[in-house]
């Protein structure tokens, strides 16, 4: 994680709170990352494009077909009732090219404390749960148009996307703490906001482990540590109880759908891989060091999962695909739908998250002591 600081444009008490300043988690990579479930927009054809898309959800469901000899069987999966008509995915994010240096706490020029922010433009879903988690969610006076989650995000003002911002827009919120979403397509904006004399939080969150992180940093910059503390300890304690409650189940081997063409997958560098395997999966890719790597289909049928996680579009595209009728899974309806509003954002509800995948892959009565 990186520090770096500005010149200061006030002077007095207000000093600290207006010093440019970002903080960076998480490590560079030269393979698309994403902060959110990796997704692309409907009419482009590069899933590496950027911005954040809002898809449209269905309810369809697959035909039930013979198992493969030999394989753990998937039961019949329907649809949950808590799909949402219109789920909040991201794009596979552009690789940031930075080293990241040791984590440093947030402080002011003096050493001290920064002083807690008043006005706070989040332009990421994920930090803007985490606002909220942490008992702030008042502070927040601006938000990308792609937060959803907790209800009350959606009263705050949208200033449209979070990835390459409308400066104009957040600083017209006059924020004096703006938390970016760390890529390189929003350097120019961090930048632009140093020169207006704004704080800086740049964050992103590839792994468990980077969340809780950035939960901390959070905590310490708006004056909430210890209720931080409390939101790190409740996740990481589902996680661990899910994570139990699976370990003596079979491994599911699962391919995560992305995209069709070309494919891209989740691999072992995302949270998502780190979910499956609490979850008690196995991701067919998980050895592969990227967070969305692209992969081929002849290559998806040569490793035979078990089942197929997918979105509700994904889920459609793939039924409906004849190319992909080569893949077992798929001609045998193991297609399994995932709530992508609770598992496309590595924040506060990780856990919940965990317990959703763990009932897709270990239906009753196997699931027994993970549900609450």
């Amino acid at each position: 994680m990186q520090v770096r600081r500005g010149p200061a444009t006030v002077t007095g008490e207000q000093r600290a709170l207006t010093k440019p300043l970002i903080v960076r988690i998480g490590k560079a990579s030269v393979a698309a990352r994403s902060q959110e479930t990796p997704r692309v927009r409907a009419t482009n054809s590069d899933p590496r494009s950027k911005g954040l898309v809002a898809a449209r959800a269905d309810t369809a469901h697959s035909v039930h077909g013979p198992p493969s000899p030999g394989r753990v069987p998937v039961p019949r999966f329907r649809p949950p009732p808590l799909l949402l008509p219109s789920l909040v995915l991201a794009l596979i994010g552009a690789a940031a090219c930075r080293d990241r240096r040791p984590e440093t706490p947030l402080a002011s020029a003096g050493g001290r404390s920064a002083t807690s922010p008043r006005r706070i433009v989040s332009l990421s879903p994920a930090t803007t749960e985490m606002l909220f988690a942490l008992g702030v969610g008042a502070r927040v006076v601006g938000r990308t148009r792609w937060d959803s989650y907790p209800d009350a995000a959606r009263a705050v003002p949208d200033l449209g996307d979070g990835l390459r911002p409308n400066v104009e827009a957040v600083l017209a919120a006059r924020p004096d703490l703006v938390i970016l979403y760390e890529t390189a397509d929003n350097r120019d904006a961090e930048e632009r906001l140093h020169a207006a004399g704004v704080r800086t939080l740049s964050l992103r969150i590839d792994r468990i482990e980077d969340f809780a992180r950035a939960m901390r940093v959070l905590g310490d910059a708006t004056g909430t540590a210890s209720r931080a503390t409390l939101v790190v300890d409740s996740v990481t304690a589902t996680l661990e109880r899910v994570s139990r409650a699976t370990a003596a189940l079979p491994r599911v081997r699962v391919f995560w759908h992305v995209w069709d063409n070309p494919v891209f997958t989740i691999g072992g560098g995302s949270y998502l891989s780190q979910l499956v395997d609490i979850a008690g999966g196995r991701n067919v890719y998980g050895e592969l060091a990227a967070s969305s790597p692209q992969v081929t289909l002849e290559d998806v049928v040569r490793r035979q999962p078990d089942a197929i996680l997918a979105g509700p579009v994904g889920a459609l595209s793939l039924r409906n695909s004849p190319a992909w009728h080569a893949v077992g899974a798929v001609r045998w309806g193991h297609i399994l739908i995932v709530d992508t509003n609770l598992v496309g954002r590595p924040s506060v509800r990780l856990g919940e998250a965990a317990v959703s995948l763990a009932a897709l892959l270990h239906p009753p009565p196997r699931r027994r002591g993970v549900l609450p």
